[in-house]
């Protein structure tokens, strides 16, 4: 089923459309209230047309069982009052009205049908039981109230067996009467409210239509001004703040491209170093073979001599060169770690060692201060490429007689490690950009120093790539703090 509506939307793009969602939500939120609202009081009308007709004839019904008793009309009938009375209610509301006795004899039928004949039934039963009450025969359309007659003894007839306020029964008023000009009533009302609802449905329509392409305006503004930097036309800040919803797009992407701007800045800087970089060794490679080309009899020191700077122009192109494979390989998508179970305290000891000739070269320290025994599922060869990294950074940017201190920690889901160095810090405004693929602090420096700029994005990818995190804290002038976290279970 899923699947048949995806096929649908995919199809029908329109239907995915904010203008499209817009035009339905408006007109559905005015047409729908209006429908049920109309529904409501024709049908609202109906009813309440019949309660009050029902207590219109009540109310009369009421008057004309006192005028039977004060006439005495249940033993004669001839009385030209309430004979008027019972044929003008008659006439009024199209019905027809049946006077019943106590004996269950009809006394008098304004359709003079059935006079002097006996009925019976459950209506009339009750009603000389004293009780009041009415139905509606809603399918074919009439009232009917069942009205007793009653006559409460007053003091001049109370008598010991009768006291005051003794109520007789004497008989029944029956009557019938017509809904039919409240039907017809009502069917007008529909009719009209129809059309109402008709003209109603195409006045939201056209309300919908205009409100949902004005309320998108702004989203076409945005998608034009995308569209504008995309094609290259303009690589300003957009701004269209009608929505916040459309400030906040904007922000994002306004950073987005302000990133982007740096990246490609650092990139093009980067090809231009990386450039020097490896078109210098070249260079220098091909004047000190042309020398001892151009020379004769060139003695075995010189020789000598050459290569072994030949060499050292050779592995400082190989280092250039593998610092960029490994930046490939670091890309998650085609990245593929060894997972298994390694002892961070023996591996940190062992990268310590192996870098304390270099730290000695530079007259730094290095300290190692394991807070716990931390073993953790992790790849190997890639924890010590970030290790290494971070370590080598802090020999090489440190201070004569500085200070390189390693901490390593761990609670129940990570493990900690902490590269502390004394040297001269980074500046605040560089610190955001130092994990930045071919960014460099200082351009200078980092050529004194055979840097590439890009071990440390080397290093973020290999700690992403461990689903771990790495953060920087630094001084200028009093040194700088990277703290990796990654967990102990290494999941995908």
């Amino acid at each position: 089923m899923r699947d048949i509506v995806n096929k649908i939307f995919s199809r029908f793009k329109w239907i995915r459309s904010l203008r499209t969602r817009l035009f339905v939500i408006i007109f559905l939120v005015g047409f729908i209230p209006g429908v049920i609202m109309r529904s409501a009081i024709v049908s609202s009308y109906e009813d309440r047309g019949i309660d009050v007709r029902r207590f219109e004839v009540q109310n009369q019904l009421n008057i004309i069982a006192d005028h039977l008793i004060k006439y005495n009309y249940l033993l004669d009938n001839s009385s030209e009052i309430v004979n008027a009375e019972l044929n003008q209610i008659s006439n009024l509301y199209d019905g027809r009205i049946l006077v019943i006795n106590g004996a269950l004899q009809v006394v008098k039928d304004t359709y003079y049908l059935i006079e002097g004949k006996t009925v019976i039934s459950p209506q009339v039963i009750r009603g000389l039981k004293g009780i009041s009450f009415s139905t509606y025969d809603r399918n074919n359309q009439y009232i009917e109230i069942v009205t007793p007659i009653i006559e409460t003894i007053g003091t001049l007839n109370a008598t010991d067996e009768m006291p005051e306020g003794t109520e007789i029964y004497h008989g029944v008023i029956l009557t019938s009467v017509s809904s039919d000009s409240i039907i017809t009533t009502r069917e007008i009302l529909s009719r009209k409210s129809a059309i109402v609802e008709m003209i109603l449905f195409f006045l939201l329509l056209a309300i919908a239509l205009i409100l949902s392409n004005l309320l998108v305006i702004p989203f076409d503004r945005v998608t034009k001004a995308i569209s504008q930097v995309r094609e290259g036309l303009d690589d300003e800040p957009i701004n269209v703040t009608d929505y916040t919803e459309t400030e906040h797009i904007l922000d994002a992407f306004n950073e987005l491209l302000r990133r982007m701007k740096v990246l490609d800045d650092s990139r093009n800087e980067f090809v231009s170093n990386v450039s020097h970089e490896l078109k210098t060794p070249i260079t220098s490679m091909k004047v000190l073979a042309d020398s001892l080309l151009a020379q004769s009899d060139v003695p075995e020191d010189l020789y000598r001599e050459f290569l072994v700077d030949i060499a050292a122009e050779i592995d400082r192109e190989d280092t250039i060169i593998n610092d960029l494979l490994s930046l490939v390989k670091m890309d998650k998508s085609a990245a593929v770690l060894n997972i298994g179970n390694v002892d961070i305290n023996v591996l940190t000891e062992i990268i310590l060692k192996r870098l304390r000739p270099i730290a000695r070269k530079n007259d730094v320290e290095l300290v190692l201060e394991s807070k716990r025994e931390v073993t953790a599922y992790v790849d190997e060869v890639k924890i010590s490429l970030i290790l290494t990294n971070l370590i080598e950074n802090a020999i090489k940017y440190n201070k004569k007689n500085g200070l390189v201190t390693v901490t390593v920690n761990a609670d129940h889901q990570v493990f900690i490690v902490e590269v502390i160095d004394t040297g001269s810090g980074i500046p605040e405004e560089f610190i955001d950009h130092v994990f930045e693929r071919f960014y460099r602090v200082d351009k200078s420096h980092s050529r004194e120093i055979n840097g590439t700029g890009l071990g440390l994005a080397i290093t973020k990818s290999a700690v992403l790539l461990h689903m771990g995190t790495i953060g920087v804290v630094s001084n200028e002038g009093e040194g700088t703090t990277f703290t990796v976290r990654i967990p102990l279970n290494y999941i995908k």
